[in-house]
């Protein structure tokens, strides 16, 4: 068959993008053609609809008009009739693209259940009716999640969140990344939908010290002897990174008293041992948690780094300056922190599951519902937490205590590292590598085409 993915842009490093590239491989491995559709192509090849476009100026007027404030537009009607005519361009084009290019089966990717591309949505809803093409709508986020979209300024703005977001057709079917999502769609909207988690290329290359990354301790200041607990997500509230300033600092207080004692990789802790907390993610937080983050860590002494300018997507010379990827920061990390308490479902958890690095993490959600029951060896802060007066996440104290004593028996326990990392890298490749996308995308079309 030929296959269309749908987005408003492809090509780029957005959750959203980095799916539908897995996706696109794992559906031609399957045999079908695949092709992006998009308002913008990025660093790949896609049939572009300008009008698709995430940041488009028009569509950015309506998002401000429908979610903030009604500025632009003398009444509610001229604003509806300005997104019509809108919508009617795209839906022109994209019965065109799908007319020309004999698409069999299109799979738009949240433009019919985020609420951002309003005209986009109503597009596709019409092509969907006019045309009875096979959709198979994967939906990534939804606008009842998100704060933005919950107090539209147009009554007939909760309208179309309501028709097309997303829309119950009998030739559009439902793809979702987590059971919580899946249960919440039923319970809304009475749609069903199949689960398809998100996977990682646990065949790919493994990330080792070479010629490039050799040098990344000394570039990032840290000492051989240094024992690298490594946050690799985006610096933002929901990721609590301030739960990985509390175990890094028991860990440090655990570690002082262990002068002498070897590690899983035959170093030993020596006197001027230190252990650095090394947030490599891009700062997207408030400036004000930042801020918090860094008094925290003054506090608990905790030597922290943030050093995102030196660690990026991918590997570069930027003035001059080697720029490392974030799968260098990976190597010479020896335990990882993922404490996030709100994840969709948490793509670098199985980034730290393929680095082969031990993770302790606060169990989110999703994590309990799609995660968990595959019996993973993470160390745990539980899963319960209360939000102190100055906004910062906390979990009880012996919580904290017991992940980091059983952090340090990891990480001076060659054989149970070995253990915990290759048992959770076996479960990866398992569940959630490339080949298992292949599983549950032949499970959840076969159905569509029988």
């Amino acid at each position: 068959m030929k296959i269309a993915l749908a987005h408003f842009r492809v090509g780029e490093t957005d959750g959203v993008s980095l799916e539908m590239e897995k996706w696109k491989l794992a559906l031609e491995k399957m045999g079908h053609e695949v092709l992006f559709l998009a308002g913008s192509g990025g660093q790949t090849s896609a049939y572009v609809i300008e009008e698709l476009y995430y940041m488009h100026p028009l569509n950015n007027k309506f998002v401000y008009n429908a979610y903030d404030r009604l500025m632009d537009y003398e009444d509610e009607e001229s604003f509806k009739n300005d997104i019509l005519l809108f919508t009617s361009k795209i839906e022109q084009k994209l019965m065109k693209f799908i007319e020309n290019e004999k698409i069999d089966v299109l799979i738009p990717n949240n433009i019919l259940s985020l609420g951002w591309g309003l005209p986009a949505a109503i597009a596709f809803y019409h092509v969907a009716e006019k045309m009875n093409i096979t959709y198979l709508c994967h939906h990534h986020d939804f606008y009842w999640e998100r704060e933005r979209y919950s107090t539209p300024t147009c009554s007939f703005i909760n309208d179309w969140l309501e028709q097309y977001f997303p829309p119950a057709l009998d030739n559009v079917n439902h793809v979702v990344i987590n059971k919580i999502a899946q249960d919440e769609l039923i319970e809304r909207r009475g749609i069903s939908s199949k689960v398809v988690p998100n996977v990682f290329d646990f065949d790919g290359k493994r990330w080792i010290v070479d010629d490039y990354n050799y040098d990344i301790r000394e570039t990032l200041g840290l000492d051989e002897d240094d024992i690298i607990i490594l946050q690799a997500t985006r610096i933002t509230e929901r990721k609590a990174i301030e739960l990985g300033i509390d175990v890094v600092s028991e860990i440090q207080r655990q570690v002082k008293g262990m002068v002498g004692k070897k590690l899983y990789n035959g170093k030993k802790i020596i006197p001027t041992t230190k252990v650095v907390y090394v947030l490599a993610g891009l700062p997207e937080s408030m400036p004000r948690y930042l801020e918090l983050l860094k008094k925290k860590a003054n506090q608990l002494d905790v030597d922290i780094r943030f050093v995102n300018e030196r660690v990026d997507h991918s590997r570069r010379l930027e003035n001059q300056l080697k720029i490392y990827s974030l799968w260098d920061a990976y190597v010479i990390a020896d335990f990882i922190t993922y404490p996030s308490i709100l994840e969709g479902w948490g793509n670098q958890l199985l980034e730290g599951v393929f680095a082969k690095k031990p993770i302790v993490i606060y169990e989110y959600p999703v994590f309990q519902t799609d995660i968990a029951d595959k019996e993973f060896m993470f160390t745990s802060l539980g899963g319960q937490h209360t939000v102190a007066s100055n906004g910062l996440i906390e979990v009880p104290a012996d919580k904290v205590v017991q992940a980091a004593q059983e952090i340090v028996r990891i990480l001076t326990d060659p054989t149970l590292y070995q253990t915990c990392t290759d048992h959770n890298f076996e479960l990866g490749k398992r569940y959630y590598s490339y080949e298992a996308l292949q599983q549950y995308l032949e499970s959840v079309m076969k159905p569509l085409f029988a």
